[in-house]
């Protein structure tokens, strides 16, 4: 069963109530750690995590007057605090509390990412062990070539997205740091043991350095693990479009009661959502580029990178959790037409084995130019006279000097293409 949509619970990871409930949990956390090194009267902690709290429309109108979202955020939250509020925010800088946030939604997104990738995961895994022998035609160049499984294309792209899945987990291990070291880095105002409190205590690792914010690689490596899951659905889909052309419709896309192709054209079925992702994955593309470009910044810092990042990393990680619910669900009611896989199989009236008749004229110690001049005049004749390959072979002197009957049977046999597939599926880990 796919889980529900989660859009939303997405969505308010990114909310302002969001955002500023992680800034006053870094902002008490910092002060609970000056109590611990005798900076901050205890009771003055205690009435700061009593009384400390914000409102969300209060903190955007000071925004409008003060033009700092960090100081709008203090003044409103001291006003709910009075007098001690003065211990709040102690030694620290905006970015202390800016930075060491969006890791935590980072974090919080990835983890919604990685179940959603883990559940995608799941059911490719069951469409390959569903359609493990499943034999179809195998497409080079989109030119038919061999036999190959509709199981192993399914298994192709779960063991890919498993990949995509060790690369997402590491892209949100790096992600997942804090730093609270004052103006330009340096901890001159700050301890660090407030930096290693407030980390610890918020699930993020210290950086080793920072130069008053976290550098941007980090974000970047994110952002392009995101871009890379996205091209690995784009992949898919776009085999899931070719398959569902009208000349090929060996696969193809639920189409629900109700649901409507064209408007001018009433017998239309497109594969809209595999196109839809396909151009999704593009916005992706572009948004990890644009992270790349923030990673050079000016000397210790600047802020040409904030007004990027309050797009591109909402966006991209709210499309991501929509893609692969999506895709998701797209795989799950794809539908096989498997009379069009077989008949698209025996669309080249046998060419498909012409490597196997090839070697086997090899294997009776023929040379391989003559082998190939061989099989290729034949298969040319198929191709353009369409008929049997295997009656053309049988035709043809200079082959049936070394090929019998019984090994022609051997040949021209679907089965042999499928003999190391559970080989291949174990080591795919799918058994």
């Amino acid at each position: 069963m796919i889980p529900r949509y989660s859009r939303k619970e997405m969505s308010s990871i990114w909310s302002d109530e969001n955002k500023f409930k992680v800034w006053l949990e870094i902002e008490i956390l910092a002060t609970e750690a000056h109590v611990k090194l005798g900076l901050v009267p205890l009771k003055s902690f205690q009435n700061i995590k009593k009384k400390a709290k914000f409102n969300v429309e209060k903190i955007l109108k000071i925004e409008e007057e003060v033009k700092h979202d960090v100081i709008a955020f203090l003044t409103n939250v001291g006003e709910y605090i009075g007098i001690d509020s003065r211990f709040v925010h102690l030694g620290m800088t905006s970015s202390d509390v800016i930075d060491t946030a969006l890791s935590v939604q980072m974090k919080q997104a990835g983890e919604i990412i990685l179940n959603d990738l883990t559940s995608v995961n799941k059911t490719l895994f069951k469409k390959a062990k569903q359609y493990k022998y499943l034999t179809m035609i195998g497409r080079t160049h989109g030119v038919h070539a061999e036999p190959i499984t509709l199981g192993l294309k399914f298994a192709l792209w779960h063991d890919e997205m498993n990949r995509n899945i060790e690369r997402w987990k590491r892209a949100v291990d790096v992600i997942s740091v804090g730093q609270i070291s004052g103006a330009v880095g340096t901890y001159e105002h700050i301890s660090p043991e407030v930096e290693k409190f407030v980390c610890k205590k918020l699930g993020l690792k210290t950086t080793n350095i920072s130069t008053q914010i976290l550098q941007r690689d980090r974000h970047a490596e994110y952002m392009s693990a995101l871009a890379i899951i996205a091209s690995s659905i784009e992949k898919f889909t776009t085999e899931i479009r070719h398959l569902q052309k009208t000349e090929s419709l060996e696969l193809e896309e639920y189409f629900s009661s109700g649901q409507k192709g064209s408007s001018a054209m009433p017998h239309k079925k497109n594969p809209i959502l595999s196109e839809r992702l396909s151009g999704m994955a593009r916005v992706l593309r572009g948004n990890a580029l644009a992270a790349f470009e923030n990673i050079p910044l000016w000397h210790e810092r600047d802020i040409s990178h904030s007004s990027v990042e309050r797009i591109i990393i909402p966006d991209s990680t709210i499309l991501m959790d929509y893609m692969l619910n999506q895709f998701n669900k797209l795989v799950d009611t794809l539908v096989i037409n498997e009379s069009n896989i077989k008949k698209n199989l025996e669309l080249t009236n046998g060419l498909v084995f012409s490597q196997t008749v090839l070697l086997k004229l090899i294997e009776k110690k023929m040379k391989r130019e003559q082998a190939y001049k061989i099989v290729q005049t034949v298969a040319m004749k198929c191709w353009k006279e369409k008929i049997s390959f295997l009656k053309l072979l049988k035709e043809d002197k200079e082959a049936m000097k070394y090929l019998s009957e019984k090994e022609l049977g051997e040949i021209f046999n679907y089965d042999k293409s499928k003999k190391n597939v559970d080989f291949i599926f174990g080591r795919v880990g799918i058994k």
